[in-house]
């Protein structure tokens, strides 16, 4: 057989074969679908089709807006993010909080709350890859997690949470409903508050949605606060302004119960849909747990959903999350996602330029403590173990001019590894108090800097080859850019800055090798 013919019929055998693989359900799937910082998760279906969005908080470009055929595999489709919302002058945990992507009569929207920068807004588009509408700012409607949802008679309605009342138990939050005008954003009508949660004493009600099966209305919601009593509880009523019964399962799914021993914590805020063949799936957030600290911030999980006598049963035989999970009955889909740069805040000019593994960053005199957008850049960790070596060309004369890589949480808990003019230094900011860890000589214009993290603790290294062998200190804990009562609701990341630490400067940094 001549050897083209076995080349073409090689070919055709691979062809046939990835077709074959890609057409079969998962039968099991690792969770979290989404790793690293993707909080909130909210999804919708269109035909064959799913998205899904989370919250961003303080990173831009935005909202990310992810795309699935299996629910298992996904990919970032748009950021979306109102250019016209500042997030300068904002801690890390706030900004765009808790957005719900849904999906009526040829348009998607995304509703979400601009905490600290404007309130409840939404946005909407025609293809969910954008363009996105300017955002539509919805007055008079107080709290936070706001959804919409369309009744049979194609009517819409505001939901979400509030606290603006004389409470009668600590954390006491009512979810409340309200028709809406999505032409003008203009609240309808009366609000109605249709519950405080499940049980007589909940706390922290927050993160509604609604949804109409078999006559009856279905309110999805989170409780209990965003640490280890985090919940979601499901209601059920006959009227769409209640009242709201408790499903007797509540909490539907939690990991309260399981105490500070468990690998995966803090499950709440979900949402569901269906799959054209019937089966019910569940997005939800919790965090991963490495030896008692939660170093990558919350992710998203998915979960199978049953409907039994009435009742909403998530992982049926479990009830509760798992890391290996037994897949839907879709096709399997491979995609990927990306991974992207991302910003802090609302950068007020252009300061780097990327070209592949190679960066060009201009120091600007705004620092990474500062709440405002300094050079910057950093990729979402998604793994409790991982390493990131980057070669950085850069000389100053200058004591307050520097450049280097760094570990970031918030600008109350971060690593930053610097080469400046007299060498290479360290420091470690840990719950708002910051201090210089160790200082090394360099004189050489290159140097590699690796960031090398395993076991909950961090090595920095440098040198003048990729090896980077010189460890700057002993290992350190990673406990800084950890979970605590700074660092709570966005996720760590791993980049580059540079800074001329509060003065104006031409200086420019290179960034090579970074990896990808």
């Amino acid at each position: 057989m001549p050897m083209e013919t076995i080349r073409k019929t090689i070919l055709t055998a691979i062809v046939m074969i990835s077709s074959i693989l890609s057409s079969e359900a998962q039968s099991v799937f690792q969770n979290p679908i989404l790793r690293g910082f993707n909080p909130d998760p909210s999804i919708c279906r269109v035909g064959d089709d799913y998205y899904m969005a989370t919250s961003s908080f303080t990173w831009t470009p935005g909202m990310p807006v992810y795309h699935s055929r299996d629910l298992v595999h996904w990919e970032r489709i748009c950021y979306a993010k109102p250019e016209s919302i500042s997030l300068d002058g904002l801690n890390d945990n706030d900004g765009i909080w808790a957005v719900t992507i849904r999906y009526h009569d040829g348009y998607f929207y995304l509703i979400a709350n601009a905490q600290k920068c404007g309130g409840n807004f939404f946005i909407k588009a025609k293809d969910p890859k954008g363009p996105w509408s300017d955002p539509v700012w919805i007055e008079d409607a107080p709290g936070i997690d706001p959804s919409l949802f369309w009744d049979d008679d194609g009517r819409c309605y505001y939901t979400g949470n509030r606290w603006n009342f004389k409470h009668d138990w600590t954390g006491q939050c009512a979810i409340w409903i309200q028709e809406i005008d999505l032409n003008s954003g203009r609240l309808l009508g009366e609000p109605n508050d249709i519950t405080y949660g499940y049980a007589a004493n909940a706390g922290y009600a927050e993160g509604p949605h609604i949804y109409k099966m078999n006559g009856k209305y279905l309110l999805l919601m989170a409780e209990g606060g965003a640490q280890s009593n985090h919940a979601v509880t499901a209601h059920y009523s006959g009227s769409l302004t209640g009242k709201y019964t408790p499903c007797k399962v509540n909490p539907v799914i939690t990991h309260r119960q399981l105490g500070n021993k468990a690998s995966i914590q803090c499950i709440g805020h979900a949402d569901i849909v269906d799959t054209p063949d019937g089966e019910w799936w569940m997005v939800v957030l919790g965090n991963r747990v490495s030896g008692g600290l939660m170093p990558i911030g919350r992710e998203t999980f998915l979960a199978k959903v049953d409907f039994q006598d009435g009742e909403l049963i998530v992982n049926p035989g479990e009830g509760r999350i798992l890391e290996t999970m037994e897949g839907p009955s879709l096709a399997n889909v491979p995609m990927s996602i990306s991974d992207d740069w991302y910003f802090l805040r609302s950068p007020g000019q252009h300061f780097a330029d990327i070209d592949g593994d190679r960066i060009t960053m201009r120091l600007q005199p705004e620092v990474i403590d500062s709440l405002v957008s300094p050079s910057v850049l950093l990729k979402k960790v998604s793994e409790f173990d991982f390493s990131r070596t980057c070669k950085i060309t850069f000389s100053t004369k200058k004591d307050n001019e520097e450049a280097g890589m760094v570990y970031y949480r918030t600008a109350n808990g971060y690593f930053a590894f610097m080469k400046g003019k007299e060498g290479i230094s360290l420091y470690c900011k840990d719950k708002g108090k910051k201090r210089t860890i160790a200082r090394a000589p360099y004189k050489e214009k290159s140097v590699f800097l690796k960031i090398d993290v395993r076991d909950n603790k961090v090595r920095f290294f440098y040198g003048n080859t990729p090896d980077a062998s010189d460890a700057i200190c002993e290992a350190l804990s990673i406990a800084p850019v950890c979970d605590n009562k700074y660092n709570k609701f966005n996720g760590t990341g791993i980049g580059v800055y540079a800074s001329s630490n509060g003065r104006k400067s031409k200086a420019v940094a290179e960034f090579e090798s970074v990896d990808q």
